[in-house]
């Protein structure tokens, strides 16, 4: 066994967030660390990774006791983690961060940039990956970020490496570089420690599991010898894949109508109705105006041509406050990159929306601001221990539940929501869903952006399929199909009012879901 983490509790005050847990990774296994969020899966790598003290318990590392763990003391023994959250510095080129801390020096302490640069270059190649070293972070998308963590942790030749939700904003061709990368360092008898709420990445990855519920050890074992349903009942406690949600009829009462917009040569004709209690999902590739229309229809991008008309009334575009007045709200992508402020307290991150569009006072009454989250709190099952803790003390789909709360004080006819479940557990998702649904009961029309196959089928009234900047094709509930979204998606199929003049042969591309 190259890692040994015998009976593990933590306690933070009264709280305990690890009770008795213990995890064993051998020489050149891929372990998967399951668990909601919450769970304990976090604070367990943290204590392995120098960033907190365990309360008991003892640690063996390459057949030694680890004892008074610092940061920089496991990175020098070979242990790398690599964070969900970016730990990357945007001002900064892409080799500098790689050796940020661990610089190569000269003479007089200075620094060794040709060596650093060359270093580079070679362990991205390695991972087949094309990123000019040279470049500022912040012109990089997040799953290039995402790339560079990673190639950090291979660069110094880590012994172990804990990837915590590597995948979060990769491509599904990503994601297979990635899978590729993480066989090959098993080869070399290099150790991961996987932590991911995808059943189909830790299935088709991984060796072993071991999965925490409540701070506590539920069960350890192979892969080969479960299931995903299974993974998910050791994971929630219960069989969740076959609950259902209910849907109501939709109103005839037509709440949005979007005629032929196009904007910033990247999607193109696009026009839709939106009813009351209608949930629209729109999908399709990676790279196929998704994202440029989600924000453009919240005001963050321009519109070039075509109107959007909200109650049969034409809005117009000037600014965030303006989309918000007219009756529009949005979720963004990406939480820790677009919704969350660090920074801030939970209280302030879940009102800072509001207090900014509609009050007009110059103070915030305390009293307000709190009644308002504890029936947000008790409405969505957010979890906190207090409302003035930092939001980063949340887990992901704690933190995701705050933002949508925010966008829910609003109070709009219209909400936007741009991949709403990303980056949080499989029980929190079907929380998310049911949030959704309640909220089309209430007569909200939902915009859902989304490349999750499962839930536009749990809960979406009619999907849209984009391809090249264009909807492809528009389909009701009783037509969704996993292979023909697939295939309009691809191209492989064209919609009958399309040319298909843009239909491509042999088309490789594939649905990210």
């Amino acid at each position: 066994m190259l890692l040994k983490m015998k009976n593990i509790s933590k306690y933070f005050g009264p709280v305990a967030a690890l009770t008795d847990v213990s995890l064993f990774v051998d020489t050149g296994e891929i372990h998967g660390l399951l668990g909601e969020n919450g769970a304990g899966k976090s604070t367990l790598m943290n204590i392995l990774a120098g960033t907190y003290q365990s309360s008991s318990g003892e640690i063996y590392f390459d057949n030694k006791k680890l004892e008074y763990l610092t940061t920089k003391k496991t990175q020098s023994i070979g242990i790398r983690f690599i964070h969900q959250e970016l730990n990357l510095v945007n001002d900064l080129k892409v080799y500098e961060n790689l050796f940020l801390g661990e610089e190569i020096t000269g003479r007089f302490g200075i620094l060794n940039r040709k060596e650093m640069i060359e270093k580079s270059q070679k362990v991205l190649k390695s991972m087949n990956i094309d990123i000019d070293v040279t470049e500022e972070v912040t012109n990089l998308d997040t799953s290039r970020k995402q790339l560079i963590e990673i190639a950090k942790a291979l660069l110094f030749e880590a012994k172990l490496i804990i990837m915590d939700e590597p995948t979060t904003a990769l491509t599904n061709k990503e994601i297979d570089m990635l899978f590729d990368i993480m066989r090959k360092l098993k080869e070399r008898n290099i150790s991961m420690i996987y932590i991911s709420h995808k059943m189909p990445e830790l299935f088709t990855v991984c060796d072993r599991y071991t999965v925490l519920r409540d701070g506590k050890l539920v069960q350890s074992g192979f892969f080969k010898d479960i299931n995903e349903r299974k993974a998910t009942e050791l994971l929630v406690g219960k069989n969740i894949l076959d609950e259902k949600i209910e849907k109501e009829q939709i109103s005839s009462d037509v709440l949005m109508e979007v005629k032929n917009i196009a904007g910033i040569d990247k999607f193109y004709n696009i026009s839709f109705t939106l009813n009351k209690g209608e949930i629209i999902a729109i999908t399709g590739l990676h790279g196929d105006g998704r994202d440029h229309l989600a924000e453009a229809l919240y005001g963050v991008c321009k519109i070039d041509s075509g109107d959007v008309f909200i109650n049969n009334k034409k809005i117009f575009y000037k600014n965030i406050k303006s989309t918000i007045k007219n009756g529009i709200s949005m979720v963004q992508r990406n939480r820790k990159e677009r919704s969350i402020i660090k920074d801030m307290s939970i209280l302030n991150n879940f009102s800072i929306s509001k207090f900014v569009s509609n009050v007009k006072s110059k103070f915030v009454k305390d009293k307000i601001e709190i009644d308002n989250f504890n029936i947000r709190k008790n409405d969505m099952s957010i979890k906190v221990d207090s409302h003035n803790d930092y939001i980063t003390s949340l887990s992901g789909g704690n933190q995701q539940k705050v933002i949508i709360a925010r966008c829910l004080e609003l109070n709009t006819d219209v909400i936007i929501l741009d991949n709403p479940t990303q980056g949080v557990d499989v029980g929190a998702k079907f929380e998310v869903y049911k949030i959704i649904t309640q909220l089309a009961k209430e007569g909200k029309g939902i915009i859902m952006f989304t490349s999750e196959y499962p839930e536009i089928f749990k809960v979406a009234d009619k999907c849209l399929i984009m391809y090249r900047g264009m909807i492809n094709k528009e389909m009701t509930r009783d037509e969704f199909n996993e292979i023909d979204i697939m295939e309009y998606a691809t191209g492989a199929k064209m919609a009958e009012n399309k040319t298909g003049e843009n239909k491509t042969e042999g088309n490789n591309e594939t649905i990210d879901k």
